[in-house]
């Protein structure tokens, strides 16, 4: 596999498309996050396939809308910041990618302003020319309020954050074998 995933484009015509794909797939988190931020739950849907699967038991753009209006009420404003972000094709309409980001909640409840780390795990689909999200999975480091200095996994499904993420570093496949020969083979002194 190489540095871009599993698909290697031949022609040219795959060659210029596998230049132009990343920049139209960054650009669906980078419009993420101002819908998300100002709540255009409207432009937040229209990032995603049509037939997103939202939870369990339902699907479409209207049911993800709904799902984000709700769960947005959780926080008064928020502040979304973009860094790091990995694209991986599976092939030349199928994509996924890591989009790392820090983000800023103030809860209505109490005024007060919570920072975490966290991280959007994406799938992405080539729909009628156009890059859409698939599916994005949230994982987080930790959710902490703004003045505190946040512990391993503080604020992590508590139950003040209404997105249910992940735990990172544990999400990631590679942490529990690192960690498995890291605690069998302890570093020299």
């Amino acid at each position: 596999m190489g540095r871009l995933g599993p698909w290697t484009p031949m022609t040219v015509e795959e060659r210029l498309d596998r230049m132009e794909s990343p920049v139209k797939i960054r650009q669906l988190p980078y419009r993420y996050v101002p819908a998300l931020d100002s709540r255009d739950m409207d432009a937040v849907a229209d990032l995603f396939v049509a037939d997103v699967r939202v939870g369990r038991d339902a699907s479409g753009r209207a049911a993800l809308h709904r799902w984000y209006t709700e769960a947005m009420r959780a926080s008064r404003t928020t502040i979304h910041q973009l860094t790091n972000h990995i694209v991986d094709f599976d092939d030349a309409d199928h994509a996924s990618g890591v989009v790392y980001c820090r983000d800023h909640l103030e809860r209505p409840s109490t005024g007060h302003w919570e920072v975490g780390e966290l991280q959007y795990w994406d799938s992405n689909l080539r729909v009628n020319g156009e890059w859409c999200f698939r599916r994005r999975k949230f994982h987080r480091w930790y959710l902490a309020g703004a003045l505190s200095r946040p512990a391993h996994g503080t604020g992590v499904n508590d139950g003040s954050d209404p997105l249910g993420a992940r735990q990172l570093p544990e999400s990631f496949p590679t942490w529990a074998p690192y960690r498995d020969s890291a605690d069998s083979h302890p570093p020299h002194a």
